[in-house]
């Protein structure tokens, strides 16, 4: 008999499950919305309920299923498996591997989001075979995760690889974590829609307005790349100021850690090589070893949202 893995990405708005084989392929899914600020323990029974679609969406039987991993936002105590403190889901010293093994009667392994997205990548995605990986995801915030000789990169209090919260600007503009300058204050998609919308109140003719249909609501992180790519002055000034942001923050990751792959995802990282090829030049000018023969490679992520499915699953390997 197969066995299988069930993988679960627990995000801020859904909660996504899939059954996944030996060749790190996704074979069923489940669906449900987190609907964040419940207790714990109604979420949980809604993981139980996305994992049952799952199972039934692959054609198999719970008994052929081994564990299941979960990534979840926040910090994640993997001793004991408390997700000690998340603050978009509202959980603080949450008992949730314990919760769910009696919900699942399954094995259950636990890690921080960004951690297990970067592991799907290294597994399956654009660091398959590499030693030394770093994942970037350009979203609400910087997630990251560093997996080095296939294992995640925990620290030893499990909070390791919180590249969003390097200070990349001293005394710069407040983060929620308490400091100030984040990376993830200037490099995030949050802070980019930031960055363009201040641009588009200095400038009332540029064609960023055309691009979010003439209201600041709609502004999302490509409306700069968009406008650009019309050829507006005022959005080329947003792109590359944003992408020194970035490219600051890599540099740092490059000189720290001289991983052989950074990739690069979320939803900047839609644009690919559009962010990627410009990106690039400018880490050059950035990076400690630019005489080195071997340098790191800047990649686009490849699983997209599956990566967190991907590498929940495989936390027990």
């Amino acid at each position: 008999m197969h066995m299988y893995r069930i993988g679960v990405d627990l995000g801020g708005t859904n909660i996504s499950v899939g059954v996944v084989d030996a060749g790190y392929q996704i074979i069923g899914r489940g669906m449900e919305k987190t609907r964040a600020g419940r207790p714990a323990a109604d979420i949980f029974a809604d993981i139980k309920k996305a994992a049952d679609q799952a199972v039934a969406d692959a054609g198999i039987a719970w008994d052929e299923i081994e564990s299941v991993g979960i990534g979840t936002p926040g910090s994640v105590n993997k001793q004991n498996g408390h997700i000690e403190f998340a603050n978009n889901l509202a959980f603080r010293q949450v008992p949730a591997k314990e919760m769910l093994e009696e919900l699942i009667g399954k094995p259950v392994y636990l890690d921080n989001d960004a951690n297990c997205a970067a592991l799907g990548e290294a597994l399956a995605g654009s660091g398959k075979g590499v030693g030394s990986f770093v994942a970037i995801t350009l979203g609400t915030g910087v997630g990251s995760g560093i997996v080095i000789d296939g294992k995640i990169v925990n620290g030893v209090n499990d909070a390791a690889g919180e590249m969003g919260h390097m200070v990349i600007s001293m005394d710069g503009l407040p983060c929620n974590c308490g400091r100030c300058g984040c990376w993830e204050r200037y490099a995030s998609a949050t802070a980019l829609i930031e960055q363009t919308k201040t641009a588009m109140q200095a400038h009332p003719d540029s064609k960023m307005w055309e691009v979010a249909g003439g209201s600041l609501e709609a502004v999302n992180g490509l409306t700069s790349f968009e406008a650009m790519r019309a050829g507006d002055p005022a959005a080329q000034v947003v792109v590359d100021r944003y992408m020194h942001y970035l490219a600051v923050g890599i540099g740092n990751i490059i000189n720290a850690l001289q991983p052989a792959i950074i990739c690069v995802g979320g939803g900047i990282g839609h644009e690919r090589e559009n962010l990627l090829a410009p990106l690039r030049e400018m880490v050059i000018q950035e990076r400690y070893s630019i005489y080195a023969a071997v340098q790191t490679e800047l990649v686009s992520a490849k699983l997209g949202n599956d990566a967190g499915v991907v590498g929940s699953s495989a936390l027990t390997r």
